[in-house]
């Protein structure tokens, strides 16, 4: 699948966008596995985790071990809590934006000033659903102005394959929560 081929929602996702400097470059795939800060690397790690195990902890809860299905259910919220509180500590609010849109192949934000077309970027992105943050690069490919501002696009240009996975992830819980409200505003 092309990158191109990923749908993008409407969602407000707390975002830092660092602009790369002049003697700084885009790394090599190889360079970027290196440089990616532990709290990142942990995080994927954990909800590579969580995913593997969440739906034997739903057939737990079917059967006769609910009570430890609630207690292991308990401990992960424990778990990302502590993820969550260590995640926030790598957001710096000089450099915090909020996205218009997401998905697994780029993202919209809205920004006081003007990027420019192909500026490269660093980027830390922090996910409410499933918990989780995610360090990649990226390439702005438009900037329009807005009401005063300047609506930026960026297209990923490093990213982790597992990253990617969680954004669509990301991506599928805002539509069926969309979804899921407008169900209920049709039936009231």
């Amino acid at each position: 699948m092309s990158q191109d081929e990923y749908f993008s929602v409407h969602a407000h996702l707390k975002i830092n966008v660092e602009v790369l400097g002049e003697t700084e470059h885009v790394p090599s795939d190889v360079e970027f596995g290196r440089e990616i800060p532990l709290a990142f690397r942990i995080a994927s790690q954990c909800g590579d985790l969580d995913n593997s195990v969440e739906k034997e902890i739903q057939v737990l809860a079917h059967e006769d071990g609910h009570a430890l299905a609630k207690f292991l259910q308990a401990q992960n919220e424990k778990i990302n809590l502590l993820l969550g509180f260590m995640l926030s500590q790598q957001d710096d609010p000089t450099i915090r934006y909020q996205t218009e849109t997401f998905g697994a192949s780029s993202l919209t934000f809205i920004a006081k000033q003007a990027f420019q077309k192909g500026q490269h970027v660093r980027l830390k992105l922090f996910l409410e659903n499933p918990p989780s943050a995610i360090y990649c690069y990226g390439s702005v490919y438009g900037c329009k102005e807005k009401n005063g501002k300047y609506a930026v696009g960026v297209k990923y240009i490093r990213l982790q394959e597992d990253d990617r996975d969680v954004l669509i992830r990301a991506a599928l819980h805002q539509q069926q929560k969309l979804l899921r409200q407008r169900a209920l505003e049709r039936n009231n």
